[in-house]
């Protein structure tokens, strides 16, 4: 019965991937440069531009999830991030119980533009503020038709270029939130941690990765890359 409540959660978190998005960096308090309306082409070579020499790394992750509504599980996640130029990302956690299937679809540092855009349409929202802070706002939509998600919503750090926050909204009211904390090592900006509201109809649950030391420009098998 408990797996049976829980799935809409795995379900949406899978929807949320399907959409080929993901979170970014911490907010910054600069201000934002100008940009032109419309201007969608030019913030997302930037965030391609990001620690160009980075080719591969691993690392760990613990993911801790927690349901606000019934059935009130708390499932426990560990696993390894993996990440190959140019746009392959994948978590691999150790051992997932049924019901939680979908949760290595949310997790993981997959900023990819070149994805976005063959899988949406994106739009330029202007300069955006959350929390008092400016954001360049990327609104996407499916360029095939979805039911179930709406809309997606990428802010924009105009610091760093890194992707601060993530929306994802579903046609049946349900949205996840996802925000995420980087850190150097090794010269690069890496995730440091992640955190992700969801709530769809009938389920309210939040989940926070944690992040352990990288492993930078090491080899990597293909195989890794499911998703692919």
């Amino acid at each position: 019965m408990n797996a049976q409540i829980f799935r809409p959660l795995a379900a949406a978190l899978t929807l949320a991937l399907s959409a080929g998005l993901a979170a970014g960096a911490a907010p910054s308090s600069s201000p934002a440069p100008a940009v032109t309306p419309g201007d969608a082409r030019t913030i997302l070579a930037r965030i391609e531009e990001r620690n160009p020499n980075l080719q591969t790394f691993q690392a760990r992750v613990h993911v801790d999830v927690r349901m606000l509504s019934f059935p009130w599980l708390s499932p426990k996640l560990d696993g390894t991030s993996y990440y190959k130029r140019p746009d392959n990302y994948e978590v691999v956690f150790d051992r997932v119980p049924s019901y939680a299937k979908g949760f290595d679809k949310l997790f993981g540092d997959i900023g990819d533009p070149a994805s976005w855009q063959k899988d949406s349409n994106i739009s330029y929202s202007g300069v955006q503020s959350v929390d008092g802070k400016p954001y360049f706002a990327l609104r996407m939509t499916k360029k095939i038709r979805s039911d179930q998600i709406k809309d997606t919503v990428a802010y924009v750090d105009p610091a760093t270029y890194q992707i601060a926050r993530m929306e994802w909204h579903y046609a049946n009211g349900g949205s996840i939130v996802m925000t995420q904390t980087f850190k150097q090592q090794g010269g690069y900006e890496v995730i440091a941690g992640q955190h992700a509201d969801i709530r769809i109809p009938r389920v309210h649950a939040v989940a926070d990765a944690t992040y352990g030391a990288y492993q930078t420009n090491v080899a990597v098998n293909d195989a890794v890359f499911t998703k692919k």
